[in-house]
């Protein structure tokens, strides 16, 4: 099985920017409003470059996780890498992350919003690395005899 890490990066980039945005600029009233505007004043004294630097690294890890079941279920698609992205995410991110609200008593809204997020941005992750395959080495080309 062979990953290609360049896509692997750039759909890293693209999913936690994707975050940017849908945190900070597409549901930035919804989230303060559920958050909280004191909350999130006492959070932004704070410095957040390691939070930063985290969520990249869950970015990263995610999307290479996604790469995976992408060439394991060989989609070669986006729609192929639409349905792997979308079974992974209903199968551990919305069911993970449900027991959060069951729980430890987490708001509904929050877990909405947080599992949108997860949906769109491995959507988009799963089709980019669907369809931007590795190029295939003279060791893996089969030639007819």
């Amino acid at each position: 099985m062979k990953i290609n890490y360049l896509a692997v990066i750039v759909a890293a980039v693209v999913h936690f920017v994707i975050g940017g945005l849908w945190y900070g600029l597409i549901f930035a009233n919804i989230f303060v409003d559920i958050v909280g505007r004191q909350q999130l004043e006492k959070m932004a004294a704070d410095s957040h470059w390691s939070q930063y630097l985290i969520a990249f690294i869950s970015s990263l890890v995610l999307v290479y996780v996604l790469a995976h079941f992408v060439q394991f279920t060989g989609s070669k698609t986006v729609g192929g890498g639409l349905q792997t992205a979308f079974w992974l995410w209903l199968g551990f991110v919305a069911t993970t992350q449900l027991s959060g609200v069951i729980f430890e008593q987490r708001r509904l809204g929050l877990y909405l919003l947080n599992i949108g997020y997860h949906l769109v941005a491995c959507l988009i992750c799963g089709a980019l690395l669907a369809v931007w395959r590795p190029k295939e080495t003279a060791d893996e080309v089969v030639v007819p005899t």
